[in-house]
C-alpha cells in the first residue's frame, strides 16, 4: 500500500516542511492526505499491534511507538515517546487527531515545550472545553441555553441521586473529561446510579487519566445537532455548517446528514450565533464542535464543547467545499494572519451529504463488539463512491473496535439514504459483524426519510431496526474457518474409517438428450394431485405393469454409506433422475435415521433437502417413513407428528409410508392427515416381515394369520397401501409369493408395496416373486448402489420385467448415465464403506437390518470392539430373542443392537443377561424400551428381565404419542428466536427442534461456527482437508459463484493457534484457527475453554481483549442485564451482562486476565 505521493511542491501557505499524526486509522490518513497536498512531509506512529495496519504505509516515514508488551491503547497514549519520535525525525507540527491526546492540554504544553507546532486550540482552551463542566459555566457566563446539569463533576453516587431528585429521571451520567460517548449512561429510575457513577469513574480513569463524572438532565425526544466553530490566530472565530446526528446508538450517532433537515431557520441561525458566542468568549482558535439539542418546540440547549476536530466532518467539507484539516493545519500557524474567508464558512452549500459508522459489531448480538478474526474490507470507491481513506484493510484480532465510515454526498437533493444504503452494499466487509444491515433498516424508515428521527429513534422502534437477514460475509468467513479447522486438525466425521474420497469429482448429470422435456409428461406425481389418494390408488390398481420406487437417495446409502449421502450429489443427479425415472412410483427420500444424521453429522437441513429436490423433481413422488408422517422418534406426541406432516407434505405431493404401528409391532392406528392435507399425500401401513414362510426360521409369533389380521385392521382405518418392509431382507421368494398372494386375495383394491434388502444376494428374487403375486410397487435402487445391505439392483428388476406384460415403464437403456453418476458418486463416500464385499447368508441367523449393519459396525468399531464383530452379530441374535423377538427397525433395532454391544462388553449370553439384570446398568435405549417408550409388543415384554432392568423406574401403558401433553410449539419458536436471533429460526427449525432437540442444538452450534454454507461445499471439501493449492468452485445462490484455493498453514503461535492462508475469490485471506493438539505439542494447556454458541448460559468474551473487572462470584444469582465482567478492548470498554437469569456455576477468568473472542467468561445454570 504505497504512500500518498508527497513530491508535490511546497505551497508556501505553511511554514511547515513535516507534520507528524499522533493517532491511527482513518483519521490519520486523513491528516496525511491533507498534509501532502500542502506539500508537507508526513509522519505515522504506530504500535506493535498496529504494524500491519494501512496508516502505516499510508506516510512517508513511520516509527513504531510503544512496546509489544503494552496495551496498543497506551502506545498512542505514551506522550513523552511521541515527542521523542517527533524531534529525531525533525517534524515541526504534531495533529492529534480526534481521541487519545487529541484533548490533552498536558500534551499541547509538552509540544510547545519541544518546540513543536500542535495543531489544535491553546492548551487553555482544552482545558476550558475539554472539561465539560467548564464549557457548561462558560455557556452560562455568555448566556447560552444549557441543559440542566452538573456544573463541577460528581464526588459520589449520592451526589448523582440528589440531582435526580431535584430533576427528575432519566439522567445521563456522561465522563466530565472527552469519552466521546462511550461509557455514557442513561438511568431511567433510581436502582443503578451507583453502578452507573462507579463505571464512568472507571472508563475515565482508563480512558482520559480523569475520574470525574457529570450528570445531565434528559431533554425527552431531542434532535442533536452540531456546529464547528473555526477560530484563526487571531481569534475571530467563524461558522461552519450545522450538521444533524440523526439516529444513535449507544450514544454514539449513526448516521449524519448534512445540512440539518427540517431545521428552522431561525433555529439554526440561533445554533450559529450561539456556537459563535461561545468561541469568541473563550478565545477559541482552530478547530471545534458546539454541540446542542433541539427539542419538539425548536428550543435548543448547548450540550457541550468538543476542542478537536470530529469524524463527522466530512460531511461538512463535502458541502461547504472546505478542507477542515488543511484548515487546521494552517490557523495553527502562531501571528499568521492569513483569513480562511467568510464564503468558506457562510451559508453558501453544494447540496446535501450523509455519512454512517461501521462500527465493528453486530446488531444481532445488542452492543457488544464483534471478534475481528482476519477477515477483509473492500470499499465502494469502484463504483464512485467517496469512500473511507482505509477501504481495503486487512482487520486483524487486535483491530480498533471504533469504527469504518462510508460517506456519500449530491451536489443536488436526492435520497441521500438511498445513495447511501446502495454505496453500504458496494462495500464488502469479510470476516466480521458489522452493523451494515442495521444502517439499511435506519436509513429506509418513513421517520428517518422525513427528517422526523429523533435521538430516541432507534430506542422506539427496535423491532424493525434489528430484524435483519443475515449477511453472505460473515457466512463466508465462517466457511473457512471451517476449511482452515479440516487443515489444522483433520477432519472430524466419525464413522470416516474407510479410503479417502475419490479425486474425480463426477460432473452434474446432464438430462439425456432423448429425454429432454420428459419432465412436462404425466407422472405419478400428477395423479397424485389431481385425483388425490384415493384416486391415487385406484389408478396404481388399474395400472397393468410393476412400478417401481427408487432409495438410492435414502435407504441404500443408508444401509452402504452410514446414511452420509449429502444433498450436494443429490442435486447434481436430480434433474436427470426426474426425466430417466419419471414413471417410477416414488423416490425414497427421507426417515428418521436421514433426518438425524442430515442434521447431527452432515450438517444440513432435512427439510430443506426435500424442497431443493422437489424444485428438480417436480414429477414423481416423494416417499417418506415416520410415525404419523414426523421422522421415527419416540418422544413427540401427536401434535408435532400432525404439524411434521403438514410440513412435509405441503406444497408437494409425497407419498406418505409411516411407521403406523409401533416399532415394536403393537398396532398403532395412524393419525387421519389434517383435511387440508387429503388431496396431498397417501397414507401407507407398514407390515414388518420377520421371517415368514415355507423353509424359514420358525417364528410362532409371526405367521401368516398374523399380517392378515393386523392388515385388516389397518385397510378399516383407511389407509391406501400396505407396504410390506422386509428389513433385513429376510422374505425369501417363496415367503414372498405366499404372503402377497394372500393380502391380495383378501384386499383387491388396496395398492401392496415391498421393500426387502439384499443382504442375502435373494432379494431380486423375492421382488419378482412379489410382482408376480400382485404386488403393485416393489423397491430398488441403482446398480452401483444396490446389493449387500442396500436394494436389489434397479437394472436386474427392470430388464427382468422389459417387454412382459409386468413391465415397469422405464426404458433399461436409459439408467445407464443414472448407474455410472452413482458409481462415481459413491467413490466419494469411500471414507464410509464398510467394506462388506459380499452378500452374507448369515443374515437368517442374527436377523440385522441392512439399514443398521454399517451403522453398528462402525459404532463397535469407534468402542473398540471392531475385531468382536462375528460375536456381535451373534449376541445380537441373542439379544433380540432376549428382548422377546421384536420387530427390528428404527428406533428398535437400536435397542437390540446396544443390548448385543453390551453384551460383548460384559461377557453375557442372553441366560446370563436375565440371571445378572438387577445388577447390571443397562443402556438408556434397552430402559426406555422397557419402560414402554417405543410402545408396547404385540406379544408383551419379557418377564423378568424386563422388571430386574427397570428397578422399580415408572412405565407407559398403551401408546407414547397418545400419552404425552401437547407441545407449545408457539412457545419452542419463541424460545428459539431468543436462542439463536429471529432471523436463523424457521418453521421448519421449530418442528426440527421439536423432534430431536439435542441433535438440533448440535446442528445450530455448527451452523453458528461455521455457518450454513457448509451444504454448498463440494463433497471432498467437506470431508477432507484441501491440498496445497487445491482450489475450488461451488455456487452459494444462483448465479454466485465462490471460488476458495488453499495455500498454506502457519507454525503454532504461542497462544496455541496457525494461521491458515487461502484466496477467496482472488482476495487473499487469513484465518486463524486453536491447533487441537497444541496441548500436547506444547506440554500445557494452551488455549482457554471457549463458550458454547448453543447454550445461552455459556456466555463467551465478544472481542480480544484484558478483563478489568469481574463483577460475580460462583454461587451468585443473577438477573438478565446484569454485569458480570468488564472488558477493555483497545478503545472500547464493553461490559458484558448476564443474557439470562441463573446461577453462577463457573467464573473462568481474573482480573488481568487476556481473551480471544469467544473465550468462555461465566456460566449460567
Amino acid at each position: 500500500m504505497p504512500p500518498f505521493h508527497s513530491q508535490l511542491d511546497h505551497t508556501g501557505e505553511v511554514p511547515f516542511k513535516k507534520i507528524l499524526c499522533a493517532n491511527r486509522g482513518e483519521i490519520a490518513i486523513r491528516i496525511f492526505r491533507a498534509g501532502t497536498e500542502l506539500g508537507l512531509r508526513t509522519v505515522a506512529v504506530y504500535s506493535p499491534a498496529d504494524r500491519l495496519q494501512p496508516h502505516r504505509y499510508k506516510a512517508d516515514e513511520a516509527y513504531c511507538v510503544g512496546t509489544a508488551d503494552m496495551q496498543p491503547v497506551s502506545c498512542y497514549l505514551d506522550m513523552d515517546a511521541i515527542i521523542k519520535i517527533a524531534k529525531e525525525a525533525e517534524v515541526d507540527a504534531i495533529h492529534p487527531g480526534y481521541g487519545f491526546l487529541s484533548e490533552n492540554a498536558a500534551f499541547a504544553r509538552k509540544c510547545a515545550e519541544a518546540g513543536i507546532v500542535f495543531i489544535g486550540p491553546k492548551p487553555e482552551t482544552i482545558e476550558a472545553m475539554g472539561d465539560k463542566t467548564a464549557a457548561r459555566r462558560a455557556a452560562v457566563e455568555c448566556g447560552v441555553s444549557i441543559v440542566p446539569g452538573t456544573n463541577n463533576p460528581l464526588s459520589s453516587p449520592d451526589e448523582a441521586r440528589e440531582f435526580a431528585a431535584k430533576y427528575g429521571y432519566p439522567v445521563i451520567l456522561k465522563a466530565a473529561m472527552g469519552g466521546g460517548g462511550r461509557g455514557m449512561r442513561v438511568v431511567r429510575h433510581g436502582e443503578g446510579g451507583r453502578e452507573g457513577a462507579e463505571r464512568r469513574e472507571g472508563r475515565g480513569l482508563a480512558r482520559v487519566a480523569r475520574g470525574n463524572v457529570r450528570a445531565v438532565g434528559a431533554v425527552g425526544a431531542v434532535r442533536q445537532g452540531r456546529g464547528c466553530a473555526d477560530g484563526t490566530s487571531q481569534g475571530a472565530p467563524r461558522k461552519q455548517r450545522l450538521v444533524s446526528c440523526g439516529p444513535s446508538t449507544a450514544h454514539h450517532a449513526v448516521v449524519e446528514v448534512a445540512p440539518a433537515p427540517k431545521l428552522p431557520n431561525s433555529t439554526r441561525k440561533a445554533l450559529y450565533d450561539d456556537a459563535v458566542k461561545l468561541a469568541r468568549h473563550v478565545g477559541y482558535r482552530n478547530a471545534g464542535t458546539v454541540e446542542f439539542m433541539v427539542d419538539k418546540d425548536g428550543k435548543h440547549y448547548f450540550l457541550e464543547v468538543n476542542p478537536r476536530v470530529q469524524v463527522e466532518h466530512t460531511i461538512t467539507e463535502e458541502i461547504t467545499g472546505v478542507d477542515i484539516v488543511q484548515s487546521q493545519i494552517k490557523i495553527a500557524v502562531e501571528g499568521s494572519s492569513r483569513q480562511i474567508g467568510s464564503a468558506q464558512f457562510g451559508e453558501r452549500r453544494r447540496g446535501r451529504a450523509v455519512v454512517s459508522s461501521n462500527p465493528w459489531r453486530g446488531g444481532a448480538r445488542g452492543e457488544q463488539p464483534d471478534a475481528a478474526g482476519g477477515g477483509a474490507c473492500r470499499g465502494s470507491e469502484q463504483w464512485g463512491d467517496v469512500a473511507p481513506d482505509c477501504a481495503a484493510a486487512l482487520v486483524g484480532d487486535r483491530v480498533d473496535m471504533g469504527r469504518g465510515r462510508v460517506l456519500r454526498a449530491r451536489r443536488v437533493r436526492t435520497n441521500e439514504a438511498a445513495v447511501l444504503g446502495l454505496t453500504r452494499r458496494r462495500s464488502k466487509i469479510r470476516g466480521i459483524k458489522t452493523n451494515i444491515p442495521f444502517l439499511e433498516n435506519v436509513m429506509r424508515h418513513p421517520d428517518f426519510l422525513s427528517g422526523e428521527a429523533t435521538t430516541f429513534f432507534i430506542e422506539q422502534h427496535q423491532r424493525e431496526l434489528f430484524n435483519f437477514e443475515r449477511h453472505g460475509s460473515l457466512r463466508s468467513s465462517k466457511l473457512l474457518t471451517y476449511l482452515a479447522d479440516m487443515v489444522v486438525n483433520g477432519p472430524d466425521h466419525p464413522g470416516a474409517i474407510g479410503a479417502p474420497p475419490s479425486k474425480f469429482v463426477p460432473s452434474p448429470l446432464a438430462i439425456p438428450d432423448q429425454l429432454v422435456g420428459n419432465l412436462s409428461g404425466p407422472g405419478w406425481r400428477d395423479v397424485l394431485q389431481r385425483e388425490g389418494p384415493d384416486g391415487w390408488a385406484k389408478a396404481v390398481r388399474a395400472h397393468k405393469g410393476v412400478l417401481i420406487t427408487d432409495t438410492t437417495m435414502r435407504d441404500a446409502h443408508q444401509s452402504l454409506l452410514a446414511t452420509r449421502m449429502r444433498t450436494h450429489d443429490m442435486l447434481k443427479a436430480a434433474p436427470a433422475t426426474a426425466a430417466i425415472l419419471s414413471q417410477a412410483g416414488s423416490l425414497e427420500m427421507w426417515g428418521g435415521a436421514t433426518f438425524d444424521v442430515s442434521l447431527r453429522f452432515l450438517h444440513e437441513c432435512p427439510w430443506r433437502r426435500l424442497e431443493r429436490l422437489r424444485e428438480l423433481i417436480p414429477n414423481v413422488p416423494f416417499q417418506v417413513r415416520g410415525v404419523a408422517g414426523a421422522p421415527v422418534c419416540s418422544h413427540v406426541g401427536d401434535g408435532v407428528g400432525r404439524a411434521a406432516l403438514v410440513r412435509v407434505r405441503q406444497p408437494h405431493g409425497l407419498k406418505v409410508n409411516p411407521s403406523i404401528h409401533e416399532p415394536v409391532h403393537q398396532p398403532l392406528l395412524p393419525l387421519p392427515p389434517p383435511p387440508r392435507c387429503q388431496a396431498w399425500a397417501t397414507l401407507s401401513s407398514s407390515l414388518y416381515c420377520i421371517g415368514f414362510g415355507e423353509g424359514a426360521k420358525t417364528h410362532s409369533q409371526y405367521q401368516l394369520d398374523y399380517y392378515l389380521d393386523l392388515a385388516e385392521k389397518l385397510v378399516e382405518h383407511g389407509c391406501h397401501a400396505l407396504a410390506i418392509k422386509d428389513m433385513a431382507g429376510l422374505l425369501k421368494p417363496r415367503a414372498a409369493t405366499i404372503l402377497v398372494g394372500a393380502l391380495r386375495q383378501r384386499f383387491p383394491n388396496t395398492v401392496i408395496h415391498v421393500h426387502t434388502h439384499d443382504s442375502a444376494g435373494t432379494g431380486v428374487a423375492t421382488q419378482l416373486a412379489a410382482a408376480a403375486a400382485g404386488a403393485d410397487i416393489v423397491d430398488c435402487c441403482v446398480d452401483s448402489m444396490s446389493g449387500l445391505t442396500s436394494q436389489p439392483s434397479m437394472g436386474a428388476i427392470v430388464n427382468a420385467l422389459h417387454g412382459t406384460p409386468l413391465d415397469t415403464g422405464i426404458n433399461p437403456r436409459h439408467l445407464l448415465p443414472l448407474f455410472n453418476y452413482w458409481e462415481s458418486t459413491r467413490e466419494l463416500y469411500a471414507p464410509f464403506e464398510s467394506n462388506m464385499k459380499a452378500v452374507s447368508s448369515d443374515v437368517y441367523v442374527h436377523e440385522m437390518p441392512g439399514g443398521q449393519y454399517t451403522n453398528l459396525k462402525f459404532q463397535a468399531m469407534s468402542l473398540g470392539l471392531g475385531e468382536e464383530w462375528s460375536n456381535i452379530c451373534t449376541a445380537y441374535a441373542s439379544a433380540n430373542r432376549a428382548l422377546g423377538d421384536i420387530v427390528k427397525v428404527t428406533p428398535s433395532s437400536k435397542v437390540v443392537g446396544d443390548l448385543a454391544q453390551f453384551m460383548v462388553q460384559n461377557g453375557l449370553d442372553e441366560h446370563t443377561l436375565v440371571e445378572r439384570a438387577e445388577n447390571l446398568s443397562f443402556p438408556s435405549s434397552v430402559v426406555e424400551f422397557m419402560q414402554g417408550y417405543l410402545g408396547q409388543p404385540s406379544f408383551g415384554f419379557p418377564e423378568p428381565l424386563r422388571s430386574r432392568v427397570l428397578k422399580g423406574k415408572h412405565t407407559i401403558e398403551g401408546r407414547p404419542g397418545a400419552s404425552l401433553g401437547a407441545m407449545d410449539l408457539a412457545g419452542l419458536e419463541y424460545r428459539l428466536k431468543e436462542k439463536y436471533g429471529a432471523g436463523a429460526i424457521s418453521q421448519r427449525d421449530v418442528l426440527s427442534a421439536a423432534l430431536y432437540p439435542k441433535v438440533f442444538d448440535e446442528y445450530m452450534t455448527h451452523v453458528l461456527k461455521y455457518s450454513d454454507l457448509i451444504e454448498k461445499l463440494p463433497t471432498r471439501a467437506f470431508l477432507t482437508p484441501l491440498e496445497e493449492d487445491e482450489e475450488v468452485e461451488f455456487e452459494i445462490a444462483k448465479g454466485v459463484a465462490a471460488n476458495i484455493k488453499y495455500k498454506a498453514v502457519g507454525e503454532l503461535q504461542p497462544n496455541g493457534k496457525r494461521e491458515v492462508f487461502f484466496e477467496a475469490n482472488g482476495v487473499p485471506r487469513v484465518v486463524e484457527v486453536g491447533d487441537k493438539k497444541a496441548e500436547q505439542v506444547m506440554g500445557k494447556k494452551a488455549v482457554r475453554e471457549k463458550a458454547d454458541l448453543a447454550v445461552l448460559g455459556s456466555v463467551g468474551a465478544p472481542m480480544a481483549g484484558t478483563i478489568i473487572e469481574v463483577s460475580v462470584k460462583t454461587g451468585a444469582m443473577v438477573k438478565p442485564g446484569q454485569q458480570l465482567v468488564v472488558m477493555n478492548a483497545m478503545k472500547m470498554e464493553t461490559a458484558i451482562c448476564a443474557p439470562v437469569s441463573g446461577v453462577i456455576t463457573q467464573v473462568a477468568v481474573e482480573k488481568n486476565d487476556a481473551l480471544d473472542a469467544g473465550d468462555l467468561v461465566v456460566y449460567i445454570d
